[in-house]
């Protein structure tokens, strides 16, 4: 899913200018690099991939999974999340037209999107497809549709040319996810329907979920959502005004019986925005240590290549770049219950998964997509180098200004937390 979900999940136009460059790509910053080819043969995205929704369709395929077919015109949807597992309390709306389904879209028929750790899931209303994104371990996104007519066998198809927009600058050059706002269009003549912008946990809230809406308190800050006037056809990018600000209930703008959840979480929207970057950062810094690897890159290249992509993935796992929270945040689905519980637990009870929400998101900040397999799939050297700085920032050897947000009790915190939930830890995390 694309400008509006992690990604818009199915050929959702056309991104202009893409050239061929070759497998070791040097870029200023990770964003400024186009794209990397895809049959590089350290990578071959085309291969089978090993992703939930690839299992999930063999087993479709095979008959040893069924999906049930529900009334309200769900379809498959309901069943899919079940056997995904993904939660339906993680439901986002989102109304920007930003789909191939765009004629089913509006602020009266928002897109709804569904996530977990590893796959999201996007419903429209009337449309042909259920949309899917998948995170393979190795190959990193994966796009998918499944057609909403009822069948003996359901069929899950890839759609790699997805990618028209999911493997660009704003992926980092790889097939990936992200989230956009729209911002409200200014007085000059030449922005008079706004702007497009990505958003992540940097940005801070007042310029994030144009195009969305969004349901939870948030005092006195501001945000974006809930201003229908963005995709207002006579007067497009209008500003909003108090009536869009901590909105409880959507009620008054769309029949939310036709959802599976009458909410569009704040907080669950927040967790996806972090979590679009970090499945980015994953997929590129592991493609191109293999890249490397099999073009047998000498260790000094590969540390100049390597190192600074690295140094750039601890900073955002450690949310070292933060915007911080002005005023407390609360959801008003059970998904700041759900989320928490779905991660492991230190014998003090705590998770990454944890949230704070008083004045930032999560109590122990370090990215809870440390325990995924993207992760675990990372080459060995870039995994020793990754558990070497966050062994130097948590121990507190690093003491640069980089990290200077992260006091000692979080410190030691996130490293108990590791030490006992983390598999895999280098020997010196266990002295």
């Amino acid at each position: 899913m694309q400008s509006q979900l992690a990604g818009r999940l199915c050929a959702l136009g056309t991104v202009a200018g893409m050239l061929a460059l070759g497998g070791w790509l040097l870029a200023d910053r990770l964003e400024d690099t186009l794209y990397i080819p895809l049959d590089h043969p350290a990578i071959r995205y085309y291969q089978q991939p090993s992703d939930p929704v690839a299992v999930l369709g063999k087993q479709l395929e095979s008959g040893a999974v069924k999906l049930d077919f529900a009334p309200n015109g769900w379809g498959y949807l309901p069943s899919l999340l079940e056997k995904l597992g993904i939660n339906k309390d993680s439901q986002v709306l989102v109304f920007s037209k930003t789909s191939t389904q765009t004629a089913h879209i509006s602020p009266r028929t928002p897109r709804a999107i569904y996530f977990n750790d590893e796959v999201a899931v996007g419903y429209v209303q009337g449309g042909d497809v259920l949309e899917l994104s998948a995170l393979d371990p190795k190959l990193g996104i994966i796009m998918y549709t499944m057609d909403v007519e009822q069948s003996d066998k359901p069929d899950v198809n890839r759609r790699d040319d997805c990618l028209r927009c999911h493997q660009g600058p704003i992926t980092m050059g790889v097939p990936g996810i992200f989230v956009s706002s729209i911002h409200p269009r200014s007085e000059e003549l030449r922005d008079v329907h706004g702007s497009s912008f990505i958003t992540d946990h940097r940005t801070s809230l007042k310029e994030r979920w144009g195009g969305w809406y969004v349901t939870g308190t948030h005092g006195s800050e501001t945000h974006l959502g809930n201003n229908v006037a963005l995709v207002d056809p006579l007067q497009p990018g209008g500003p909003g005004g108090p009536e869009t600000q901590n909105v409880t209930s959507l009620k008054d703008y769309f029949d939310t019986s036709r959802y599976l959840a009458p909410t569009s979480d704040i907080v669950a929207l927040m967790t996806l925005e972090h979590q679009a970057r970090m499945t980015n950062l994953l997929t590129r810094i592991g493609w191109d240590a293999r890249i490397a690897q099999q073009e047998a890159k000498p260790a000094a290249a590969f540390h100049q290549k390597l190192d600074p992509e690295i140094e750039e993935m601890v900073r955002y796992m450690l949310f070292a770049d933060e915007a911080p929270l002005k005023a407390p945040v609360t959801g008003v689905s059970t998904f700041t219950k759900t989320f928490p519980q779905r991660g492991p637990r230190d014998s003090k009870g705590r998770s990454l998964r944890d949230f704070d929400l008083q004045t930032r998101l999560f109590r122990y900040p370090l990215s809870y997509m440390i325990y995924t397999p993207a992760f675990d799939a990372l080459p060995e050297q870039v995994k020793t180098l990754v558990y070497q700085r966050l062994f130097d920032v948590l121990t507190g050897k690093d003491k640069s200004e980089t990290y200077a947000r992260l006091t000692t009790a979080d410190r030691r915190a996130i490293y108990e937390i590791l030490r006992e939930t983390k598999r895999g830890l280098p020997a010196s995390w266990k002295q």
